[in-house]
């Protein structure tokens, strides 16, 4: 047994952050397109919450490149919520790179964690109001 095993865990929850230039247009974008509102907030932050983890939007002068994705949301029916998010107004990329083609906006993709035991993943992006790239995947058991 080493040092690790006998204290109390250092980290403990992981949160995301997401840059946000325009604080109240992130706003309405997350509650008028994705559902979601503030559980708090304080000057310059909005902390949301989603099932047992948390993310906040943060006022900040910098932006992301939107090259990436900066936070995953897992659906249960990736069908119904594309469905639903482009109802709203929401876009999704259409990607088609080597081994990677989405259609519909929905990309089929081989391989899971094995912890989550499926054997692949449903995955669809979007970009939020302040440009960061937001994914939504739905394991494939």
């Amino acid at each position: 047994m080493d040092a690790h095993d006998t204290e109390a865990p250092v980290l403990v929850h992981a949160a995301t952050r997401l840059p946000a230039q325009d604080l109240e247009r992130a706003r309405r974008f997350y509650s008028e397109k994705l559902g979601l509102d503030p559980v708090d907030e304080r000057p310059g932050g909005l902390l949301y919450r989603c099932g047992d983890a948390e993310f906040v939007l943060f006022r900040s002068t910098g932006a992301s490149p939107g090259t990436f994705t900066q936070m995953a949301l897992e659906v249960e029916d990736l069908d119904a919520a594309v469905a639903e998010l482009k109802r709203r107004g929401v876009v999704f990329e259409e990607v088609d790179a080597p081994g990677f083609r989405t259609r519909g906006g929905i990309a089929e993709i081989e391989g899971n964690y094995p912890s989550k035991g499926a054997r692949g993943e449903r995955g669809a992006w979007f970009h939020d109001s302040e440009g960061n790239l937001l994914g939504m995947g739905e394991p494939v058991f």
